[in-house]
């Protein structure tokens, strides 16, 4: 090799081995997997599995949470029970609303969990019993 070729030309006449190739190769897979895996987003099949059961379970609570506000909103004490329960400590509050049956379900054996918890945050950020809806048949009947 002259001193005096070009680098394209230094680069047309280079031969690697086949020992650089496949060393090559291997680090290029390994790389792109850490680089998959870290900041590609990519996960295994169990890591998917998890993230979809522990959605389904949160997609689940959040479902109950709203019908347990429904259902307490339409209670007849329903101003008496908000009273209470924003006097009820805030670790207590989803005891209260299991004990009320608000989060029971009907075909349900047991709560959702999570859901009391929810339900509780939702009915204690109110400040007042919201005033039922009129269907449009009632308003026109």
């Amino acid at each position: 090799m002259t001193d005096n070729q070009t680098l394209s030309q230094r680069f047309d006449e280079y031969q690697p081995s086949k020992t650089l190739w496949f060393w090559s190769v291997v680090g290029a897979a390994v790389l792109t997997m850490i680089v998959g895996f870290t900041a590609g987003g990519w996960t295994t099949a169990g890591t998917a599995s998890e993230m979809a059961k522990t959605s389904a379970i949160k997609a689940r609570a959040e479902l109950v949470a709203n019908l347990c506000v429904e259902k307490f909103i339409t209670a007849s004490d329903a101003s008496q029970n908000l009273a209470k329960l924003k006097e009820t400590s805030s670790y207590q509050r989803d005891s209260f609303i299991s004990d009320g049956g608000w989060v029971k379900l009907a075909g349900m054996e047991k709560d959702a969990p999570g859901a009391a918890d929810l339900c509780a945050d939702k009915l204690a950020a109110m400040d007042a019993i919201p005033a039922p809806k009129l269907s449009q048949n009632q308003t026109n009947g």
